[in-house]
């Protein structure tokens, strides 16, 4: 799926948040993702506000916790209990580690966060990215993100709009001004981006399946405070259709357990999984693991493919694949079904059911599938 983004008012973690449960994400899901990063002292909730946009509601107990060292945050979203989900949210901190650390004399690693240290910036943060992971999100593409001006107060004082870290994260966005003497990008929105990889590429061609929007706090004079958003696909051109290809090099695993892993991947959703022969650094013999799958099917065999293989890292990439008309039919051989399929150049039996018609009938598998090919023709 293609998430199609259009900060006209600006951008914040509420806010996109908002957007994307308005476009489907269910909040029991992204709830369960939040808790196993904060285990108590935070809510949320969504409410509709004028216009009909969606509101995230996040109300936390963080009144005694005035500010955060990067290490703590970064533990927080990383025990998140899904893969993808962690690593999106711990993407989201460390980019906002490393733009705080630029106006640090410390680590990245010991910055100290004051308000984006707060528990509602977790919230945002795990929350953006469980919403991401459930709606099947495989691209990302944002308008020019809209920047007010002016001053804010914050503990470490005033600072101008948009604040340094914001200016830090938004480096090689697309951006345009606003008349709004206020802070209309925070740095979690900013952050979550970067975390989300967002392309600043005019709106793709796609068919368009659901529309969202999400409310922010602030209220601009003449100007409705609200993020759209648009969820699509790639549609179908003569048979050729957007998907999913992911691969990961395997050199510590045997044959045995490479064949389970294809009729996993396979059970899972995969429209195909196959290996290929590679040679690694220093010579090492492996095996390449393929996987096309649909743009919504992505992040569930993506977990299958980190929790069944013990990979460390999965590299995704677009394709388009062009596909033929096909059917099935279903012949009779010595008593026996067997189905099979044709296209505009050919037919095929399925082998299973050719095995299965040869072990009944006593017939060679090669007669089975002579046969039901000539049945075919004449079906």
């Amino acid at each position: 799926m293609i998430l199609w983004l259009n900060p006209s008012t600006g951008l914040s973690g509420d806010m996109l948040l908002g957007a994307l449960l308005d476009l489907g994400a269910p909040i029991a899901e992204v709830r369960a993702a939040i808790a196993s990063a904060c285990h108590s002292g935070w809510q949320l909730d969504a409410e509709r506000v004028e216009g009909g946009a969606l509101r995230a509601k996040v109300r936390v107990e963080d009144g005694a916790v005035d500010k955060r060292r990067a290490t703590e945050i970064l533990d927080m979203v990383s025990s998140v209990s899904s893969e993808p989900v962690a690593a999106m949210a711990a993407r989201a901190v460390t980019a906002i580690t490393k733009a705080r650390g630029e106006f640090s004399d410390t680590s990245h690693a010991d910055v100290e966060l004051y308000e984006i240290g707060q528990m509602d910036t977790v919230v945002d943060i795990v929350g953006v990215a469980a919403a991401v992971h459930s709606l099947g999100i495989s691209h990302v593409y944002c308008a020019p993100v809209a920047l007010g001006s002016g001053e804010i107060t914050t503990r470490q004082g005033t600072l101008s709009t948009p604040t340094p870290v914001t200016l830090a994260l938004l480096k090689g966005a697309k951006t345009r001004g606003i008349d709004v003497s206020a802070e209309t990008v925070t740095p979690t929105g900013a952050a979550l981006l970067v975390a989300m990889e967002a392309k600043y590429d005019p709106m793709p061609t796609m068919r368009i399946e659901r529309a969202g929007y999400g409310a922010g706090g602030m209220t601009f004079p003449g100007r409705t405070n609200v993020l759209q958003a648009m969820l699509g696909t790639i549609g179908h051109v003569n048979g050729t259709r957007e998907l999913i290809l992911m691969e990961t090099n395997l050199d510590d695993v045997t044959g045995e357990l490479l064949g389970r892993l294809m009729s996993q991947l396979m059970d899972t959703g995969a429209l195909d999984a196959w290996t290929s022969v590679a040679v690694m650094k220093k010579g090492r013999p492996a095996h390449l693991v393929h996987v096309l799958c649909e743009p919504g099917d992505a992040p569930r065999l993506q977990e299958r493919l980190f929790a069944e293989s013990g990979t460390l890292g999965i590299r995704t990439s677009s394709v388009m694949r062009t596909a033929l008309p096909r059917s099935t039919v279903t012949v009779d051989v010595a008593g026996q079904r067997v189905r099979v399929k044709v296209g505009p150049y050919g037919a095929k039996a399925e082998h299973d059911d050719v095995v299965s018609a040869s072990a009944a009938s006593g017939l060679p598998v090669w007669d089975v599938m002579a046969r039901a090919l000539d049945a075919s023709r004449t079906n």
